[in-house]
């Protein structure tokens, strides 16, 4: 009875979440995690993730421990840093070139790749509504991003945040213009906020 008093520890740490990896680092047994998640009647959401009969589903959350080498992105990070009032159709995210994202597209989920050398630049973190941490590109890169993709957005929403991240006071333009020279839309950035600071 003490490992289900400590899965049930672990879940109500992660708001009723429960992964393998988890349960295996606090020495429980997968014969004890199976016989646990059955008569607690945990759902499987996908291989080695569980949720709690009386847990909030967090698709965001829950994407990102099945996949946690995507980063949020684009709309998904627009919507993270209030560059948008639209809450997105479909969650973006970026992922190292060369990663396989069919299993996430199947999903619904739009995936981005870029070279490992951009990856890691400006990940940082962001709470969902239902209060679980996830990792996102921060305003600045966010900004950066969508203007390499302009082509694939929608006009109101890519101008709409254009025009809200020029108005916030925690921009950081410094910033903004070492991810743009990174990202080779540097121009075009300079244009923009020429035009809007």
């Amino acid at each position: 009875m003490q490992m289900y008093e400590q899965l049930e520890s672990i879940a109500a740490e992660n708001n009723g979440v429960l992964t393998t990896a988890d349960a295996l680092l606090a020495g429980v047994t997968k014969a004890v995690l199976s016989k646990f998640i059955s008569e607690k009647q945990y759902e499987r959401v996908y291989h080695g993730i569980y949720l709690a009969p009386d847990a909030w589903r967090d698709d965001a959350y829950l994407t990102q421990l099945r996949c946690p080498q995507v980063i949020y992105s684009h709309d998904s990070a627009l919507f993270y840093h209030d560059l948008t009032d639209r809450e997105p159709m479909q969650f973006t995210v970026t992922a190292k070139t060369g990663y396989n994202p069919t299993h996430l597209t199947a999903d619904g989920v739009k995936v981005y790749t870029v070279k490992a050398d951009l990856y890691d630049m400006g990940i940082t973190e962001a709470v969902t509504s239902f209060g679980n941490t996830i990792r996102v590109y921060d305003m600045d890169r966010t900004i950066c991003d969508i203007v390499r993709s302009r082509n694939s957005m929608e006009t109101q929403v890519y101008q709409d945040a254009l025009k809200q991240y020029a108005k916030r006071k925690d921009k950081n333009l410094h910033r903004l213009m070492e991810y743009a020279e990174k990202f080779r839309v540097e121009r075009i950035i300079r244009e923009y906020m020429g035009i809007l600071l």
